[in-house]
C-alpha cells in the first residue's frame, strides 16, 4: 500500500465545513479542533479526522477492503485511511458506519 506524505499545514475552516457538511447523513457527526486540525466523531466514538485539508479514518478491519491509500495525519502518528471520494453521502455514510462499528467491538 502507498502510504502519502504531504507538507503539513492547518486544515482551513472552509475545507472542515465542506466535510462535514459532505457528513451530513453520518448519525450525530462533530468535529472538534486539536491544534489547527480537526477530530471527527459519530455518535460520540472517534473515528477520523481533518488533517492538512484531507479527510482520514482510523483504519479498521472492515474498512480495509474499500483499497483506500494510506496517509498520515501528522509527523510521528500511525497511518489512517485517505478518503478523497467527498461527492458521495451515502458512501461516507457507510464507511463511518463500518469504522465506527469496528472500534466499538474494539472497545470491548
Amino acid at each position: 500500500m502507498k502510504i502519502m506524505q504531504e507538507v503539513f499545514m492547518a486544515t482551513t475552516k472552509e475545507y472542515k465545513d465542506f466535510v462535514l457538511e459532505a457528513l451530513r447523513a453520518v448519525p450525530s457527526v462533530t468535529a472538534k479542533p486539536m491544534m489547527g486540525e480537526w477530530l471527527v466523531y459519530s455518535e460520540g466514538v472517534y473515528y477520523a479526522g481533518i488533517f492538512d485539508n484531507r479527510f482520514l479514518i482510523k483504519k479498521t478491519a472492515g474498512n480495509a477492503r474499500y483499497g483506500f491509500s494510506e496517509a498520515l495525519p501528522y509527523e510521528g502518528a500511525k497511518t489512517m485511511y485517505l478518503v478523497d471520494n467527498l461527492d458521495d453521502a451515502d458512501f461516507l455514510k457507510e464507511i463511518s458506519a463500518v469504522t465506527v462499528e469496528d472500534l466499538r467491538k474494539k472497545k470491548k
